[in-house]
């Protein structure tokens, strides 16, 4: 257990924890495979680990896995990767020095307007998305102002849903889709009440 004592808890919370890790499950080929192995485990949807300041972050489903299920199961992760890791050490110590740029970009600053640069245009192209929706809707506007309303913050939902948890549907729900079969019949029933809210009434 020495080495799952360097993992030090730092910050817990409902659905989220952050360790401070050594320096070994740092080296690229090592912390690339605890990152994906952590991702694997069912709850867990987002994973990151930010090596020049030794952070490893776990956001994961309370409902689906609990604190100590995750905890026990990274500490089998750390074991397992603990074996590999001095090889994949030896492989960095010979291998090319990390440009400047490379420095820059994975530093706190670097990854930070990474962040702002990658939130800013994901909200651009959502806003680009509304505002056509928003013109098609023009006359449904006039006509039915609070009709026109629900709709647009339906649309507002639906795109914040997605966008906080693109990353679990691309690495976890589309390659397991049996295993995630509740969470896709969710998002279906989600669509079909927004296209039914969307359909006309009916005359009687």
């Amino acid at each position: 257990m020495a080495i799952q004592k360097q993992f030090v808890l730092r910050y817990r919370e409902e659905g989220h924890i952050r360790f401070e890790i050594p320096a070994q499950f740092c080296e690229p080929n090592t912390a690339k495979a605890l990152t994906a192995t952590l991702l694997k485990l069912e709850g867990v949807y987002r994973v990151a680990l930010y090596a020049s300041q030794k952070k490893l972050s776990i956001r994961y489903q309370e409902t689906v896995c609990d604190f100590k299920t995750l905890a026990k199961s990274l500490y089998r992760i750390i074991a397992e990767l603990d074996q590999k890791a001095p090889v994949t050490k030896r492989e960095t110590a010979i291998g090319k020095l990390p440009s400047i740029k490379t420095k820059l970009k994975n530093s706190s600053v670097g990854k930070w307007f990474n962040q702002k640069y990658t939130d800013t245009k994901e909200t651009i192209e959502a806003a680009k998305i509304l505002t056509k929706v928003g013109m098609k809707q023009q006359k449904s506007l006039l006509n039915n102002p609070e009709k026109a309303m629900i709709d647009f913050f339906n649309d507002m939902l639906v795109i914040f849903l997605i966008k906080l948890h693109w990353e679990h549907i691309t690495k976890a729900w589309i390659p397991n889709p049996l295993k995630y079969r509740y969470e896709w019949l969710a998002v279906f029933y989600m669509f079909f009440l927004l296209m039914r809210s969307r359909n006309p009434k009916q005359p009687k």
